[in-house]
Parts: C-alpha cells; sequence; structure tokens
C-alpha cells in the first residue's frame, strides 16, 4: 500500500503519531482494557478507534459520564500510560508513513501533533529510533482544545514558522483531519491496522 499525498507543494509535513507514525493503536487498546477493567468499565473496540485522537484524560471523563462511574481521571490516564510504555518493545512503525519521513527529511521541517500526552509521544518515537526527525512535538499538555478544534495543528505550524496552507497533516482519525482542515491544511488519511494488510 502506498500513500498518495494530495498535490500541491508543501513546506512542511505535521504527522499525528499513534496510529499514524507508529502503529500503537491495538496496543494502546490493550492498555486501556487492562486499565479500564480494573474498574469494570468496558471500552468497545470500535469506539475506541473512533475516538482516536482524543486526549486521554477526555476519553476517561466520557466514559465516567457514560457509565455513572467515578474513576480518577489523572490517576487513571497515568497508570493507562504505564501500562502502555509497558508494551513499547512490541512497538512498530507503519512504513508506508516512515518512508515519506525518510525521503523528506533534511527538505522539509517535521513536527509531531498529537492528542497524546508528550512524555508518550516521546517514548513511542524514542522506540523506533525517529525522534529527532522532528523539529517540535506538540502535545495534549500544550494546548486546551483537542482535535476537531485546529489549535494543535496552529501552534506546530507556527513553531515551525509556516503559514498552515504550507503544512501537509498526516493523519489516521476522522478527528485528526476535520481538525487539518479547519486549520486551513492539507491532510493525508493513514488507513486504520484492518486496511493496510
Amino acid at each position: 500500500m502506498k500513500l498518495k499525498l494530495p498535490e500541491g507543494v508543501f513546506r512542511a509535513y505535521l504527522f499525528d503519531c499513534d496510529g499514524t507514525i507508529a502503529d500503537s493503536m491495538p496496543l494502546h487498546y490493550i492498555a486501556w482494557k487492562a486499565a479500564l477493567g480494573e474498574w469494570q468499565c468496558a471500552f468497545d473496540e470500535e469506539l475506541f478507534y473512533a475516538w482516536g485522537g482524543k486526549p486521554t484524560d477526555v476519553i476517561i471523563s466520557t466514559l465516567n459520564e457514560m457509565n455513572g462511574l467515578k474513576m480518577p481521571v489523572e490517576a487513571l490516564a497515568q497508570h493507562k500510560e504505564e501500562l502502555y510504555f509497558d508494551l513499547l518493545p512490541r512497538l512498530k512503525a507503519i512504513p508506508e508513513v516512515v518512508e515519506h519521513i525518510e525521503a523528506r527529511h533534511g527538505q522539509l521541517p517535521f513536527a509531531v501533533v498529537s492528542g497524546g500526552r508528550r512524555s508518550s509521544v516521546v517514548r513511542s518515537l524514542t522506540t523506533l529510533g525517529l525522534l529527532d526527525k522532528f523539529a517540535t512535538i506538540v502535545g495534549a499538555d500544550d494546548y486546551t482544545r483537542g482535535k476537531p478544534a485546529p489549535d494543535a495543528f496552529l501552534l506546530a505550524a507556527e513553531r515551525l514558522g509556516m503559514a498552515p496552507a504550507d503544512c501537509l497533516v498526516f493523519e489516521d482519525t476522522e478527528i485528526g483531519i476535520q481538525a487539518a482542515t479547519a486549520a486551513g491544511m492539507a491532510s493525508v488519511k493513514v488507513p486504520p491496522p484492518w486496511e493496510r494488510n
């Protein structure tokens, strides 16, 4: 499978991390199931993928509301991240995306724009040996309004000194694509694991 890029000249590439650079969504789901299982809180796999790009804290708060639970948001978010870190030895990159990183590194500036926490993004990219390819990382700690709001992508463009129209976004989720569009950026959609094989 090759990723087909939209027409146009782009001066910067902005990448989501989980499910875009890192094939980490299956591992995140294992961590979520384990963390939420301790609270007898179900998290359907379809819903998990539909919510891709949402910050961890928002997911826990929403599940609390949906299920009438009082799971501790901060502590559970931290616990879930630690369970994910335990799975990092199994992490692989998504070759079709890495191909574009390798091809344009040194020619264009790159940023990572994630709904995940910076610590999680840094650990994933370090595991994959890709951390040094990115000029900046925008994580959930850096903005208030998450995707589909454009804030995270606009912040990344500003940090790179680029106009939004000059940026191409690589994303795997619908809310990520919506955020890129709201920021005035072209995007390319990375298919989910079951469509890539």
